[in-house]
């Protein structure tokens, strides 16, 4: 399992769940992706795009003005 991060912060929806996207198919199972984002939708959608796909979300958090969501890829 190896970690990565993608800054999505100064994206508008659907820019940060198109990037996750994006970055996840670059990933192998059991990947930890950490995503942090300024798009107060991005709480929603992340999670969202997450169930629909089978991914896991591990951990949302507000940090001042950034949103952390933590998503593990799916076996």
């Amino acid at each position: 399992m190896s970690h990565y991060e993608l800054d999505a912060t100064g994206l508008l929806c659907p820019m940060p769940v198109i990037r996750t996207q994006d970055r996840v198919q670059e990933l192998n199972a059991g990947d930890h992706l950490k995503v942090v984002c300024t798009d107060p939708g991005a709480v929603n959608d992340v999670p969202a795009w997450t169930r629909i796909n089978g991914h896991k979300v591990i951990d949302i958090q507000h940090q001042d003005n950034l949103i952390i969501i933590e998503i593990e890829v799916k076996p």
